[in-house]
Formats: structure tokens, C-alpha cells, sequence
């Protein structure tokens, strides 16, 4: 059961660090067009900020989850 259920966590790891890197790619073809908005001009740089904070955290979040479930699978790790 445990070995389903890391295999499982594998798969979303990988669909979050694939979902970040999909993010860092739309950046900088969005933001621009969100700085033609009047409302979100002056605030640009927050706006990049918060999406590559974002897209970090993604990959970041799906890289723990993929070396603990990683670590899990091979034996090497705890079951917690």
C-alpha cells in the first residue's frame, strides 16, 4: 500500500515541478500584457514577483515530494 501511494506522490511531484517550469515559460509572455492594463501598471514588479515566487515554489514543492517518495520507494527513507 505504501509503495501505490508513493508512486502516486511521484507522479504529482512530477506534475508540480512540470507545472513550475511551465510557469517560468508563460511569464514572460503575460505579464506584459498585464502591464498594458492600466490597473496593473504601476504594480508590474510585484505582479513578476508573486509568478516567479509561485513558479519556485512549484518546483521546489515538487522536488521535496519527489526525493522523500523517491527515498520511500528505494528503502533509504522513513515511512513518515
Amino acid at each position: 500500500m505504501q509503495d501505490s501511494r508513493a508512486k502516486i506522490q511521484i507522479a504529482w511531484g512530477i506534475a508540480l515541478v512540470l507545472a513550475g517550469i511551465g510557469v517560468i515559460y508563460r511569464i514572460p509572455q503575460v505579464v506584459p500584457r498585464l502591464a498594458q492594463i492600466e490597473q496593473f501598471a504601476e504594480g508590474i514588479g510585484f505582479i513578476y514577483f508573486c509568478c516567479y515566487f509561485i513558479a519556485v515554489t512549484l518546483i521546489v514543492g515538487g522536488g521535496k515530494k519527489l526525493y522523500h517518495n523517491y527515498r520511500i520507494l528505494s528503502g533509504k527513507g522513513d515511512d513518515t
